[in-house]
């Protein structure tokens, strides 16, 4: 399991102001990315991109992570959602590079290069490879259960 630097999560923590902000636009611009692939639009609700639910729930999501990345025991009830939630639509760790290439360009295109430079990107993308991993790991113990019952 990866895991980041005191560093990566300094800069993760000071970018939640920024995300608070427009994680809405930044959710909203990764997911119009990751839509580009007609495979990966198909495994998601579009009734909640719609409605603007799923792009509202991620930015939740990832402002509660960047202000918890030091504290990721307080995210416990919300990773079991995430991972029930991508157990019944089918995340398999193949998808996670595709969110990755979608999600760091979106924090760029609304963010800009003043606010999310190079160092800012790549301290999220540890963050996010830390957290994908955490999530992985969930989820092949949730499928294996599944596949026990």
């Amino acid at each position: 399991m990866r895991t980041v630097s005191t560093e990566t999560m300094t800069i993760v923590k000071a970018t939640a102001p920024a995300l608070e902000k427009h994680g809405l636009a930044i959710t909203t611009a990764m997911y119009r990315r990751l839509f580009e692939n007609p495979e990966l639009k198909a495994m998601f609700d579009q009734a909640a991109q719609i409605s603007g639910e799923q792009p509202r729930r991620l930015a939740g999501a990832i402002l509660a992570y960047a202000k918890n990345i030091d504290k990721l025991n307080n995210l416990g009830s919300a990773v079991e959602r995430m991972v029930l939630r991508h157990v019944q639509t089918g995340v398999k760790p193949e998808h996670y590079p595709h969110v990755a290439a979608a999600l760091l360009p979106a924090i760029r295109e609304v963010l800009g290069e003043a606010i999310a430079t190079d160092t800012v990107l790549a301290a999220w993308g540890e963050a996010y490879w830390m957290l994908a991993d955490i999530l992985i790991a969930a989820e092949v113990q949730a499928y294996e259960r599944a596949q026990a019952a």
